[in-house]
């Protein structure tokens, strides 16, 4: 098949005018279905705006039943059931019985979050909860075989004050906290 040169041959002319140009002339009239919607709400609107205005002022019908109609007060309640139960009874007779207990307070409360063998490391700890706001303390610990550096806070009055500052701790990155009786 020979090389065909489109460069030298002229466009075709589109059957189309372009919408973007300013003297484009349409094609073709307003379509039937379009003036068929547009007949039908100029004849649908007014009338259903006629027909809303007209019934604007009536009031509803009452249809009256054959039978004799008794005339109920606003305040008339219907008569209550004859209860099947004796437990509505029982209970209008019932007293309950109110328990007093006293909160035990266990004792002050302590929060280690780390033990390290190094002072650099429990140091380093103890730095990165003073970034969050708290006090920790390290202290030394001589065992048996090592020494060990722990990192605690505290004392706590509660356990619930423990806790809101454990959780600020782990919402801080600091992970692993727990909380002891003081000894």
């Amino acid at each position: 098949m020979a090389h065909q040169d489109y460069v030298s041959r002229s466009r075709a002319k589109n059957k189309k005018q372009s919408p973007y140009k300013k003297n484009a002339e349409p094609t073709q009239g307003t379509s039937l279905k379009v003036k068929l919607i547009v007949a039908f709400l100029v004849v649908a609107l007014p009338s259903f705006g006629y027909m809303l205005w007209s019934i604007k002022d009536k009031q509803p019908e009452v249809i009256v039943a054959p039978k004799v109609l008794k005339v109920k007060k606003a305040n008339d309640l219907p008569e209550l059931p004859e209860e099947k139960w004796t437990y509505v009874d029982e209970l209008k007779s019932k007293e309950v019985e109110v328990g007093e207990y006293e909160v035990k307070d266990k004792g002050p409360y302590k929060m280690q979050c780390g033990s390290f063998k190094t002072r650099k490391q429990a140091e380093s700890l103890k730095a990165k909860i003073a970034f969050t706001g708290l006090v920790a303390q390290v202290s030394k610990s001589v065992g048996t075989s090592a020494t060990w550096y722990k990192v605690y806070l505290g004392p706590y009055a509660k356990k619930r004050t423990a806790e809101k500052d454990k959780h600020k701790l782990k919402n801080n990155s600091v992970h692993g906290c727990k909380i002891w009786g003081w000894n």
